[in-house]
């Protein structure tokens, strides 16, 4: 057996080891491989099928591939045509578009620049001019509402794809606009078809907004408000940022005014972060500060901030505000402000109102054709009651004075007036709705006013002023009714009705010999009707009636005494501070109202020892009084002098006396009897039908079933009376 010669081994085949300190692929390495991958199956597959369709095109008819060549040139030639900045040939047809949008003229007068094929497509424009609208012309509206230098555009290309349009960056240099409204509330800046109440301004969110050298001029006719202002967004120097500045001055009623509103950086502005603005407005007296957030940047219907204002009278704001507030004293308060589109919501106000505080939440509802309607929940944890005559138009010149005695009184001359005549604004009443409800927890007065809580729910309704309930709350009594003021019509009709229940006579009257000198319960109705537009103008043209009854009571003896003149036993008992009572029986005053003037039908006071009869007027047109008491006693008075108590004078300032007359005529018998028998009385007076009192009062209307006060008279001893 042949030897085959021995080989070497060979070394045997181990597979490769990984270094030892090798380490796995990253997740962004892993990322770029499948990135590379899929890169190149796109290039792969974009070839097999440009070489398909290559293959299928040579294979076509020679006029079809001509028709597609064709086409294709077309649509090069256009995207050429487009790619080129020069958009001059387009500018009638924007300027058309936009006409048609705005709904008044447009014109382009400067060049056009487009950059359309870019991720960030831009538009330049020079030169342009909106008009005005169509009743601008009527109006005697000059020039254009805007015209601007330059306006460059840029925005970003795919958020369009998803409906969205951002702007990196908006310029517009030296923009000059002139905004007008007239009396009926047209705007010239209301881009609508003047259908419906246009919405606020809601622009796209811009993230480099640039204003150089603007003009703003505004003009309000309806409250005779002119502006001229200066607007600018531009780089500070201190800081680099950019921020929104507006300051300007004109007038507003005839008044100085002047706004400064500044706002925070508009760089990379976001849309869900809100942007901050501060401003300050003055008009007269009138003073605004806010400091807000627009919440969605560039859109105007949502803000919200926190507002304080003050002034002399909450009524000037009307100016500023379009609502129809009540005349106050000054006032200052301050309030957290929301507008949700047309809808404005007042909440968590605070503040002082003279000497009066007053909070709650109110709501402004602008969205019936810009027509403001107001509710609202407003009190007051301490009512001032003075505050209450600035309502009406009362000042310290109406305040009235006390009564004063004088033996013959004479009128007084009209220079004080009690009724206010400050008049009410028919149209500012028109020109809104409201449903307000107002409370006032106590109230602060002077010490002969003892009222407790007052209520009003105020209503108006296109003209219509209700005031139901109106609610006055006193210690023991209540005054409750309703008013009406029409404004409907050109002459202004005031109705009012109100009744007064269970009034303590005693809490309003001061404290004479350590106790009251009258006790009872007062009812009362007014109802009224009268033309005018300040309370003294509807007084003065009146018709209707009041009734005032007083049921029962108790009454000091010596002032009863005194009524009837009694001379010798009225004037003994109030010299020895005498404190013994008589009966109140019934009284009543019953007066009827003819044109501004209340006359005395039916006026009774009937007490245990002297009944009182009145009669005479009070002129609501001059204020004048011209009252006359005369009373008699029931038993026997060794001394009375036989004239009437008188009251004249001046609804502000009555004079209580006597008749001189009739005691000169009386004194002029006894001098020629030289005898003092004419002062012997000898005619009695005999108790009133109390009865016949009641139902006459229950017939007008009044309240007489509340019984009268429970304290019994303490009367003289017998032989003492």
């Amino acid at each position: 057996m042949r030897n085959e010669p021995k080989q070497p081994d060979e070394p045997e085949t181990q597979a490769p080891q990984p270094a030892p300190d090798a380490s796995p692929p990253s997740h962004l390495e892993r990322a770029k491989t499948a990135i590379t991958a899929c890169w190149q199956a796109f290039i792969a597959g974009t070839n097999r099928l440009s070489h398909a369709l290559w293959r299928r095109l040579r294979h076509l008819p020679g006029w079809v591939q001509g028709v597609l060549a064709a086409v294709v040139l077309v649509l090069g030639v256009i995207i050429l045509f487009l790619a080129q900045p020069n958009w001059n040939w387009a500018r009638p047809m924007v300027a058309s578009i936009a006409s048609g949008r705005l709904y008044r003229p447009v014109h382009i007068d400067g060049n056009l620049r487009v950059h359309l094929f870019s991720f960030a497509p831009s538009a330049t424009i020079g030169g342009l001019r909106i008009g005005q609208p169509d009743w601008g012309a009527s109006a005697g509206l000059k020039g254009n509402l805007a015209e601007i230098d330059t306006v460059a555009v840029t925005a970003e290309l795919m958020p369009v794809f998803i409906g969205r349009i951002v702007l990196p960056r908006l310029q517009i240099d030296r923009p000059n606009l002139i905004l007008y409204s007239d009396k009926t509330g047209r705007a010239n800046w209301n881009f609508g078809d003047g259908k419906a109440k246009s919405q606020p301004a809601k622009l796209p969110p811009i993230k480099d907004f640039i204003i150089n050298d603007g003009k703003l001029t505004v003009t309000h006719a309806k409250s005779r408000f002119n502006f001229t202002g200066t607007i600018n967004a531009h780089e500070k120097a201190a800081g680099g940022r950019q921020a929104f500045d507006l300051t300007g001055d004109g007038k507003l009623n005839g008044r100085a005014f002047d706004l400064s509103a500044t706002g925070g950086p508009l760089l990379n502005v976001r849309t869900h972060v809100p942007y901050p603005f501060d401003m300050v407005v003055r008009a007269g007296d009138t003073r605004v500060t806010a400091k807000g957030r627009v919440l969605h940047p560039f859109n105007l219907g949502q803000i919200d901030g926190a507002v304080t204002v003050s002034g002399r009278n909450l009524a000037d704001l009307y100016d500023l505000t379009g609502l129809t507030l009540p005349n106050t004293p000054a006032y200052k308060i301050a309030a957290q402000v929301t507008r949700n589109a047309l809808i404005y919501d007042v909440k968590a106000i605070k503040g002082r109102v003279g000497g009066s505080d007053l909070e709650g939440t109110m709501k402004v509802d602008t969205r019936t054709k810009g027509r403001p309607y107001l509710t609202g929940d407003l009190r007051s944890r301490r009512l001032d009651f003075k505050d209450l005559g600035s309502l009406f138009g009362a000042t310290s010149a109406n305040t009235p004075q006390k009564a004063e005695l004088s033996a013959a009184p004479t009128a007084a001359a009209v220079a004080r007036r009690l009724l206010p005549d400050a008049t009410l604004d028919i149209e500012r009443v028109r020109n809104m709705d409201a449903k307000v409800r107002y409370r006032a927890m106590s109230v602060k007065t002077h010490s002969d006013m003892p009222l407790r809580e007052v209520s009003l729910n105020v209503n108006l309704d296109h003209g219509l002023l209700i005031l139901d309930p109106i609610d006055f709350s006193f210690p023991r009594g209540r005054l409750q009714g309703t008013a009406r003021i029409d404004a409907r019509k050109d002459v202004q009709i005031n109705t009012i009705d109100m009744r007064l229940t269970g009034l303590a006579v005693q809490d309003f009257l001061p404290t004479v010999g350590g106790s009251k000198p009258l006790e009872g319960i007062l009812n009362a109705r007014v109802r009224a009707t009268g033309t005018g537009n300040s309370v003294h103008k509807a007084a003065s043209t009146a018709d209707g009636q009041m009734t005032l009854v007083m049921p029962g009571g108790t009454i000091r003896q010596s002032f009863a005494e005194l009524m009837g003149v009694n001379a010798t036993k009225g004037v003994f008992m109030l010299l020895s501070k005498d404190r013994h009572e008589t009966d109140v029986r019934c009284a009543i005053a019953d007066f009827r109202v003819q044109n501004g003037v209340m006359r005395g039908q039916n006026i009774v006071f009937d007490t245990g020892v002297v009944r009182v009869n009145g009669s005479g007027r009070i002129n609501l047109q001059d204020e004048s009084l011209k009252l006359a008491f005369k009373g008699k006693p029931k038993k026997f008075r060794l001394i009375r002098v036989n004239v009437p108590i008188v009251v004249g004078g001046h609804l502000s300032a009555p004079k209580i006396g006597v008749d001189p007359g009739a005691a000169v005529v009386q004194g002029g018998l006894a001098v020629a009897l030289n005898t003092i028998l004419p002062f012997v009385n000898l005619d009695y007076a005999k108790n009133a039908n109390c009865a016949d009192v009641m139902s006459d009062a229950r017939e007008q209307g009044a309240p007489t079933t509340l019984k009268p006060a429970a304290k019994k008279a303490n009367p003289l001893p017998v032989g003492r009376q």
